[in-house]
């Protein structure tokens, strides 16, 4: 992937700082209003006249729940923000992103959640490191319905003297991809997409995204995954959003608000995504479980 935090200082991860921080539970309650904001936050309903979307953005129609909510659900925050975890927040990169549904995502009541680190990747001196987080969600019953694992690159932050163990390279499939689905995301969308709950100024703030060596603010990695479960629910699933149960993804690269996001699906459920006016890949290594009902 590409890090674009250049010129900040490298300091070794403090390891037993890091770990002894406690990641806040999440509470949330959600309702129907919550639910349309977020499918409109990442896009559904660009197109009004499109029955199919309406579901989900429309109050009057029998609600339809986009599965990538699950992704922003009783959120804790930008908890590497806190100076007790001795982490740089300037230096944070959102890498890689998976869900998995264990049951369909409620759409009202409360909804809480837990997260832990479960790894952390030691890069070498100089070249970063990676800290992987799990997030299990629970209803109202706290019965779970989705299991998330983040992982997080942290810029300058190798050379604590952890293991750096053979990651997986998930090959995309070697011909052109079977479908090609572009979306358009808005000038204000990291605006908007931040009420759902990260505020990381990176994406809000001009002179926060100049200190971290960006160009201007750009969009949350998880917006652009929004985006591609949009592309993926129309093209695989006929905007069915039962049929979509998880997806994992790497960003390889960053959005900038007003881009267009041309997203490449194999039948297989395979993706990956590219920022149509810079020519860039933005998401690759995607793999997306699809029922295939008959």
């Amino acid at each position: 992937m590409n890090h674009h935090f250049k010129g900040l200082d490298d300091m070794p991860l403090d390891v037993s700082r890091l770990m002894a921080f406690r990641i806040p539970d999440g509470r949330q309650e959600i309702d129907a209003r919550k639910v349309a904001f977020y499918a409109l936050s990442v896009g559904m309903g660009q197109d009004p006249l499109d029955a199919r979307q309406l579901p989900y953005v429309n109050l009057a129609a029998k609600q339809k729940i986009m599965p990538s909510m699950a992704l922003v659900l009783a959120h804790p925050g930008f908890w590497l923000a806190d100076p007790a975890t001795g982490v740089d927040p300037a230096s944070v990169l959102h890498a890689e992103q998976r869900f998995d549904l264990l049951a369909p995502i409620p759409g009202e009541g409360i909804v809480t959640s837990r997260s832990r680190i479960t790894g952390l990747i030691d890069k070498g001196p100089g070249r970063g490191a990676f800290m992987i987080t799990e997030t299990m969600l629970f209803d109202g019953m706290e019965r779970p319905f989705a299991r998330l694992e983040r992982s997080t690159f942290l810029r300058g932050a190798g050379g604590f003297g952890g293991d750096n163990p053979a990651q997986d390279r998930i090959a995309m499939p070697d011909r052109a991809p079977d479908h090609v689905a572009e979306l358009a995301t808005r000038p204000e969308q990291a605006l908007f997409y931040s009420l759902n709950g990260d505020t990381n100024q990176i994406h809000l703030d001009p002179a926060a995204a100049v200190r971290a060596a960006l160009e201007r603010p750009i969009l949350h990695g998880l917006c652009t995954a929004g985006l591609v479960c949009h592309a993926l629910l129309r093209t695989l699933a006929d905007y069915d959003e039962t049929r979509l149960t998880g997806f994992s993804l790497r960003f390889s690269d960053i959005v900038y608000p007003g881009e267009t996001i041309s997203v490449e699906i194999w039948d297989c459920g395979a993706f990956q995504a590219r920022v149509a006016e810079r020519g860039v890949t933005v998401i690759n290594a995607g793999r997306c479980v699809i029922d295939h009902k008959a």
